[in-house]
């Protein structure tokens, strides 16, 4: 039996796509409130990172833009070394829904790791996205 390979959340924001856009594509939104500080340059192939004040630094590489409506990278797998070259893709996509947003946030790629490695990334990305997806909320009803 194989392992689960992708994860799937799903938010309703009572904000228009424009501005969610903007706070998962800027430095400015990013630093906000999914890291501390953020860098981005906004084109596939084009570098992110996010930094904690923990120490915790994400490495990411922009893959896909379609502005308003789909923003994908892939960044380094969480437990394992820095210099492992395995990743995960991570895909925004953003609807229009009344006033609102649709923010479905799909991760793939958990499913090329070991048992072990596996359970502890895919578990603890389960729970990361729903308190990042928390705190996005937080962050655009305060703006």
């Amino acid at each position: 039996m194989g392992f689960p390979d992708q994860i799937v959340r799903t938010v309703e924001l009572a904000h228009p796509p424009t501005k969610v856009w903007a706070a998962i594509t800027t430095a400015e939104g990013l630093g906000s409130w999914f890291g501390n500080t953020a860098t981005i340059d906004l084109r596939p192939g084009g570098a992110a990172q996010m930094t904690w004040v923990e120490g915790h630094i994400a490495n990411m590489r922009v893959e896909r833009v379609e502005e308003p409506s789909v923003f994908g990278y892939t960044w380094g797998i969480n437990g394992l070394p820095d210099d492992d070259p395995r990743r995960t893709y991570v895909e925004f996509s953003l609807e229009a829904v009344g006033d609102g947003t649709r923010l479905t946030v799909t991760e793939t790629g958990f499913a090329q790791l070991p048992d072990d490695a596996h359970k502890a990334a895919f578990e603890g990305n389960i729970g990361g996205w729903k308190s990042e997806l928390g705190e996005l909320a937080e962050y655009l009803d305060a703006a």
